[in-house]
């Protein structure tokens, strides 16, 4: 019966229910802008992960290493165009 009982998922679920209370927790405390922002990208970041690895089979299967690619461009991309735009809109070069 143990074979059967999803484990991996549960934990995932538990997980992802105490990430979003961290959350927030942010929401509901008097804390600074920096602390709050903090707080959020590391749970938000956190809870990523764990929806790709354990919710969607990331690395279970036997292209792994192409999801885990793909993955790896797209984070790659996404710090490109927030950091581009930083640099171009707010600390002024052009």
């Amino acid at each position: 019966m143990g074979e059967l009982f999803p484990k991996k998922h549960v934990i995932g679920f538990v997980s992802s229910l105490i990430l979003t209370a961290i959350a927030l927790t942010v929401y509901f405390l008097d804390m600074s802008f920096a602390v709050g922002s903090t707080i959020l990208l590391v749970t938000a970041f956190i809870q990523a992960i764990v929806q790709l690895v354990i919710f969607m089979h990331a690395g279970e299967s036997k292209d792994k290493n192409v999801i885990y690619i793909n993955i790896y461009y797209g984070v790659f991309i996404a710090l490109v165009t927030v950091f581009g735009t930083l640099l171009t809109l707010i600390w002024g070069y052009y």
